[in-house]
């Protein structure tokens, strides 16, 4: 009787141990993204794109014997959501989390991450301030509004406007990209007639385009959100104001031209790392390849597949044997030509990418967007 008890004991005891050990085999990643809310689109393509390289990882039997599992919070694409969705994960006890979209929908997180020793990677969060914080956990898979604004104070020159239009919607994004444009074009040349911003959400801006074009510009760079440049522009061509516009890459969404309406849209172009379907990587093929098998689409547009490349980080990271947010960070400060899924990518002692990015994209008269050769 004394040798069964012992036995049974020993089994219990070793059932534990089992169950610790397979407990430490999983590596909790959280995903933080707007499954809901006016972004909702890019935010179910980060959650297509991130749950189908999990899976992907998984029955490959994990990376490097662990496990992956996924825990989606949504932010809806707001600041307050996302402080309640970054509470949410760092209690579910995750060591990284992906996300999101959206400056000051990401800043609203960081310090609750940056508090709880959680590895965060922003995937379309282009506000320099974000990683001029000196958190240690912080890192982004997007290039920075200053990097965009040089981009763009270039094809402005190149483009020969002498008096423009710079306009934003106050928020961290738009208004940073607009700042960082005036600043890189300072010396140029170009004269900035007009710089203001308008209220994001508004169905009517002709008030906004009177004002501008009363300045007299020959050319209107707006820095905002895809809803609001798709009601400029259908309220400028209303208007009979035929001026060349311009947009940062939060323009870059297939539902620009449903908003503007394919006339309003046309020649209309925009400053954007590239569109999926322009990716011409192997892993970028061999992952859109998947995608559309799985999903019967591509991506809407770039962001959700940085979120994708925000995996490919973590995951190159635990195939170096790092599991912990400290470990993880470490790896990545400084890490070079990781095999992203946008190209190479690496990221800087701050924690932003390195790499180049930017390309132009024109609407053409069937509203589809069309590469032009490099700047």
């Amino acid at each position: 009787m004394k040798r069964l008890l012992a036995g049974l004991i020993c089994l219990v005891m070793a059932l534990g141990m089992a169950g610790t050990g397979q407990a430490a085999e999983t590596f909790k990643l959280g995903l933080m993204c707007p499954v809901t809310g006016k972004w909702a689109s890019e935010g179910m393509d980060m959650k297509n794109v991130v749950s189908l390289l999990v899976d992907k990882a998984n029955a490959a039997g994990g990376v490097n014997g662990h496990k992956i599992e996924l825990i989606i919070a949504d932010d809806a694409g707001d600041p307050r959501s996302a402080a309640l969705a970054a509470q949410k994960l760092a209690s579910s006890e995750v060591v990284a989390v992906i996300g999101t979209y959206g400056s000051a929908v990401t800043e609203a997180s960081q310090n609750i991450y940056d508090e709880s020793e959680i590895l965060q990677i922003g995937t379309g969060s282009t506000s320099i301030r974000l990683t001029e914080k000196g958190l240690k956990y912080f890192f982004r898979t997007c290039p920075r509004d200053d990097a965009q604004g040089i981009a763009a104070a270039k094809v402005i020159t190149s483009k020969g406007f002498k008096n423009i239009a710079l306009v934003h919607d106050n928020s961290s994004y738009a208004k940073g990209l607009a700042e960082e444009t005036r600043d890189a074009l300072k010396g140029s040349g170009v004269n900035i007639v007009f710089f203001d911003a308008l209220t994001p959400g508004e169905r009517d801006y002709t008030a906004s385009l009177t004002k501008m074009k009363a300045a007299n510009p020959d050319f209107v760079f707006f820095t905002g959100y895809y809803p609001e440049t798709g009601m400029l522009l259908r309220q400028k061509k209303e208007m009979g104001w035929n001026v060349p516009m311009m947009g940062g890459d939060a323009a870059n969404h297939a539902d620009l031209v449903k908003i503007a309406g394919t006339a309003a849209a046309e020649g209309y172009f925009f400053l954007s790392p590239p569109l999926p379907q322009d990716m011409d990587t192997p892993a970028a093929k061999a992952f859109l390849k998947d995608f559309e098998a799985a999903y019967k689409s591509l991506p809407v547009s770039v962001w959700g597949v940085m979120a994708g490349d925000a995996f490919v980080a973590i995951e190159a990271a635990m195939k170096a044997g790092k599991f912990t947010a400290e470990d993880i960070a470490g790896f990545l400060h400084g890490a070079k030509d990781l095999p992203a899924i946008t190209g190479p990518m690496g990221f800087d002692a701050k924690g932003d990418r390195v790499g180049d990015f930017y390309r132009v994209y024109v609407v053409n008269e069937n509203g589809k967007f069309v590469l032009e050769p490099r700047l």
